[in-house]
């Protein structure tokens, strides 16, 4: 397999160096900060997959060895078989409105982020009406002609856009999702050229909505310093003024082997924050809690928020970021809107200092950490954040 490399110059020689290495913890020291995209071994087995999974889904006779989970795949030490049926717990539930203050309820949001690493958030300012316009884009866009949806259709090596994510390799298991990515923020980088102009109110509802979810975004993370007592802004310190913001309208068509694919492989998010709109009646998203999966419920209103491997890079471990999948229903299909709050990549993010002390030392090292490095990852069963530890 060949890497095509992209470098930059950073000053410290402690800082990480990720490249593609078939052992991703033997990662070495190095004064460039590297990050690969991985190039499959023909150009047919990269971008081989041209149907859309809403199309394949028609077909109610045939199922794709490709989307076949293998009960045997490893996700880092993560390993699905022997791991027992999933059950449905209580995600918390936390009134945000009171982040400022309620110290009780300051204590359950850290409390809910050091057990499980999410909650759901209710009382977060968005009218019940605007969050059905959110969904309602997404319903439209989805009930499309795949003639129409493909004028947004991603390119080759990109990630923005419709379809489904890159096939890496011809043994890569591929999820039972379409997907529409954008970038959101900050607007200058909106790539216009993959947003969709039917429904015509598609833009107007994303960025009014991007704007709203970046101050929940804003609030949690002071609040999650707040909580450790911390300067209130030493995350966002780090999260930096070129943050950016990534949508991700997901379509799981229903399948007549539910048990036989997922919607998304396990993973944990690259994000510092994802804050996920779920399908107001269909439930598919489960988290590992204590070697369980467990079903995260629906609940009306709610934003499910979950912390991304970067905000557990910066807490030093203490806030956890969850291991998650999504399973898929044999007779209805499911939308959710994921939006991916990320840190800057001009400079580094690392444990904040406050909470590296003798007694809790260093668990990981400065890093860069991008988009493509996260996929490049999931895309090949290993979790970034491995790659990330000291």
């Amino acid at each position: 397999m060949t890497c095509v490399l992209l470098t930059k110059t950073i000053p410290q020689s402690d800082y990480l160096s990720i490249k593609t290495y078939s052992n991703s913890s033997c990662l070495p020291k190095q004064s460039t900060f590297c990050y690969a995209m991985a190039a499959s071994q023909s150009a047919t087995a990269q971008e081989s997959h041209t149907k859309q999974v809403q199309e394949i889904a028609a077909d109610r006779n045939h199922l794709p060895e490709r989307y076949i989970r293998k009960q045997d795949e490893e996700y880092g030490s993560l390993t699905t078989a022997g791991l027992s049926s999933p059950m449905t717990d209580d995600i918390p539930v936390i009134d945000i409105s009171l982040l400022t203050s309620s110290p009780s309820e300051l204590h359950n949001l850290k409390s809910a982020i050091s057990s499980s690493g999410c909650f759901q958030a209710i009382n977060h300012g968005i009218e019940s009406s605007f969050l059905e316009k959110v969904r309602e884009i997404s319903k439209l866009f989805f009930g499309l002609s795949i003639e129409e949806k493909k004028k947004c259709f991603r390119e080759d090596n990109d990630l923005e856009g419709y379809g489904n994510d890159m096939v890496l390799s011809d043994n890569q298991t591929l999820d039972w999702t379409d997907r529409l990515y954008l970038t959101v923020l900050p607007k200058h980088k909106q790539k216009l050229q993959f947003w969709p102009q039917n429904p015509t109110h598609f833009r107007e509802v994303l960025d009014e909505y991007s704007s709203i979810v970046e101050s929940i975004n804003k609030l949690v993370q002071k609040a999650l310093a707040r909580s450790l007592n911390l300067e209130e802004n030493c995350f966002l310190d780090q999260y930096g003024t070129t943050s950016t913001m990534n949508a991700r309208f997901n379509y799981y068509p229903p399948c007549q082997w539910p048990e036989k694919v997922l919607g998304v492989k396990p993973h944990a998010d690259g994000s510092a924050i994802t804050v996920l709109l779920q399908d107001k009646e269909v439930e598919g998203l489960q988290i590992l809690k204590n070697g369980q999966w467990v079903g995260v419920p629906i609940v009306r209103d709610a934003l499910t928020i979950n912390i991304g491997d970067q905000l557990e890079i910066m807490s030093n471990g203490i806030f956890k970021s969850p291991v998650h999948r999504v399973l898929v229903n044999s007779k209805n299909e499911r939308m959710t809107v994921a939006m991916f709050c990320m840190p800057q990549t001009e400079k580094d993010i690392g444990p904040v200092d406050g909470l590296v002390t003798d007694e809790t030392p260093r668990l990981y090292k400065n890093v860069t950490f991008t988009t493509e490095f996260f996929f490049e990852n999931y895309q090949q069963g290993r979790r970034a954040l491995d790659a990330c530890k000291i």
